[in-house]
Order: C-alpha cells, then sequence, then structure tokens
C-alpha cells in the first residue's frame, strides 16, 4: 500500500494535522509527517517532494497558515497528488491561507479543503488511493454507510421528540 505524507509549515498546525493523522491510522493507511517550512526550510521541503514517489508515497497532505505556500512549493517539485489544508490564524482566520493554497497557476494543480479541513483531507488521500486499492475502497464504502445510518438515526430521534 502507498503511504500518505503529511507535511506542516510549523508544529502549531499539529493539533489540527492530528486529525488527519487519525483519520490514516483508522483506515490503516501508512503515513509520516513532517514539519517543512516553504520559507525557512525550502531546501528540504523541495528534497522530500521531489523523492517523495520513490519513497513509496500516493499522496501528499501540506497544512499551512498565513501565506500557505507550502503546498504550492510542494506541488511544483512532484506529479504527486497535492492537497492543501489552509489552517486558521488569528488575522484573517485563515482566508489568507485558503487564498493562498486554491490560488495556483495553471500545470501545478492543489487540491483544497476547507479551512482547518484535515479530516477531510485524509478522506481524500485515501480516496486517491483507493482507486488502486479495493481494500480501501470497501472501508471508505463502510465510512459512508455508517455515517449515513447516524443522521438517520438522529432524524429517527427528533422525530420522536
Amino acid at each position: 500500500m502507498k503511504k500518505v505524507a503529511i507535511m506542516m509549515g510549523s508544529d502549531s498546525d499539529l493539533p489540527v494535522v492530528q486529525k488527519a493523522i487519525d483519520t490514516l491510522k483508522n483506515f490503516g493507511v501508512p503515513y509520516e509527517a513532517h514539519v517543512y517550512s516553504a520559507h525557512r526550510t525550502p531546501e528540504q521541503a523541495k528534497a522530500f517532494s521531489q523523492n517523495a514517489r520513490a519513497n513509496g508515497f500516493g499522496a501528499i497532505i501540506c497544512a499551512a497558515g498565513m501565506a500557505a505556500h507550502l503546498a504550492g512549493a510542494v506541488a511544483a517539485n512532484t506529479t504527486l497528488p497535492v492537497i492543501g489544508i489552509p489552517i486558521t490564524s488569528k488575522g484573517l482566520a485563515g482566508m489568507d491561507a485558503l487564498l493562498s493554497t486554491v490560488m495556483m497557476p495553471p500545470g501545478i494543480p492543489v487540491a483544497t479543503v476547507a479551512i482547518d479541513g484535515a479530516v477531510n483531507a485524509a478522506l481524500l488521500a485515501i480516496q486517491i488511493l483507493a482507486v488502486e486499492d479495493g481494500s480501501l475502497a470497501e472501508k471508505l464504502d463502510t465510512k459512508r454507510v455508517k455515517d449515513a445510518e447516524a443522521v438517520l438515526a438522529k432524524d429517527a430521534a427528533l422525530q420522536n421528540v
């Protein structure tokens, strides 16, 4: 099974990123998490990105706040799917990170989830891996059924109020 790389611009992003880590663990998907900054450690981020495919990764999740250049810098150095998680910051409540992550030039795509959307980033990475991994596809199907059942149970409880 391919691994998922998780890169965050700062260890202060870990409380959000932990939700992606937990989701990957729940699905049994191997991962590595690293702190690399597009601005403070650009050479390390570049080297990791350039070697990710050869090192067994199938997708890369990048979390960053403020200028949020990490996902774009990573995407510029790999053809693996890159998923950006814009992180909330004090100044602009994460809108700065969101816009920095989604506004990529043609030819360098970055899939972007909601601000602090780490669970969806992990699920999207799992869906990407599930294209070629039937057991992951089955786990995703099972999760969808369980999620639907939970909503219907809440609806039934509401009807009994």
